[in-house]
Parts: C-alpha cells; sequence; structure tokens
C-alpha cells in the first residue's frame, strides 16, 4: 500500500502566533500517537504563512488519525498517495 499524505495551509496573524504553536504541539503528539508523521514549516517570505503536514503508511491509518485529530481537520478527504517512479 503506498504512504498517504495530507496538506493543510494556513495564515496565522502574529497575535495568534503562540496559540497556534500550542496547537501543532498536540496535533504532532496525536498524530505520532496514531502512528503518523507531522510536520509544519513556515514560509520565509511570508512570517506566519504555514504549511502543515500529515503522512501514514496508508490512506487508512491517515483517515483513521485524522477521524480522531484533536481538531477538526480540513478536506479530510483530500488525501495524496505516494506514486511509484521505477
Amino acid at each position: 500500500m503506498p504512504r498517504a499524505l495530507t496538506i493543510h495551509r494556513i495564515v496565522v496573524p502574529p497575535t495568534d502566533r503562540s496559540k497556534y504553536f500550542e496547537r501543532l504541539r498536540a496535533k504532532a503528539a496525536h498524530y505520532t500517537a496514531m502512528g503518523c508523521r507531522f510536520w509544519a514549516f513556515e514560509e520565509h517570505a511570508l512570517p506566519g504563512a504555514f504549511v502543515e503536514f500529515c503522512e501514514a503508511d496508508g490512506a487508512t491509518a491517515l483517515t483513521a488519525a485524522h477521524a480522531a485529530a484533536p481538531e477538526r481537520v480540513h478536506d479530510p478527504g483530500r488525501i495524496y498517495s505516494q506514486v511509484e517512479l521505477s
């Protein structure tokens, strides 16, 4: 089964930055406990613009992790599957 990935983009106002980082830590803990990998990246040229990635070994595991997530996942059905290049 190919690995699966979801992507979420968000712009966070400077006044909400610390609260957003608290939420990121909670998300990271949740997805790690569910056997997924979670990353967040901030755009260099636009502070406060973030991209969050969640990856699992398959779409079923990723769907289950999103269903149990600590906050609502925007568009949980938009899952990307890894393609074989060989």
